[in-house]
């Protein structure tokens, strides 16, 4: 009785098994396929990061506040220096070269610790982007798309650029 009850249970262990492993590949097999949103880097705020500056100067929440005809505005974000020495960092940013002095291993944050760097001439409305380049070394550095924004939020409020003379 002992072999005849071992030969029937041994084919519904191994149906419990295929339908267990089943089970189990339909319900996580999409992470296979699926690219996971929680590991695509994005920019958690307003303005944007930009880590290829070609050197140890990143950039961190990067945009501009600007006027309501979008003639002027305030450049705003940190810039961290990751080296061991004192550096700078240039912005080139609608015809205007702008320069952020950042000591070792320090940030430098437009807009809360310091005042933000104006742009004049800007010529962006807010709501649109601005292309805006960040070198800090000798290394490749691409452009990126600032946005703009206007002083409707009362967090930017203040940084709106007093263009009355």
């Amino acid at each position: 009785m002992n072999s005849r009850s071992a030969a029937s249970i041994a084919p519904r262990l191994i149906a419990t098994v295929a339908i267990g492993a089943a089970l189990a590949l339909g319900t996580t097999g999409c992470t296979f396929l699926t690219n996971q949103s929680t590991t695509i880097p994005y920019s958690p705020s307003d303005g944007v990061s930009v880590n290829a500056t070609g050197g140890d100067i990143i950039v961190r929440n990067a945009l501009i506040v600007a006027t309501e005809d979008g003639s002027a505005g305030n450049l705003v974000g940190a810039f961290i220096n990751n080296g061991d020495k004192s550096g700078r960092i240039n912005i080139d940013v609608a015809g205007n070269t702008l320069t952020v002095r950042v000591p070792a291993g320090e940030r430098v944050s437009l807009g809360a610790d310091e005042e933000p760097l104006l742009i004049e001439d800007l010529n962006v409305k807010p709501g649109g982007v601005v292309e805006v380049l960040f070198v800090s070394g000798d290394g490749d550095a691409e452009p990126t798309d600032v946005p703009v924004l206007d002083g409707t939020l009362p967090e930017y409020a203040d940084l709106v650029p007093d263009t009355a003379e």
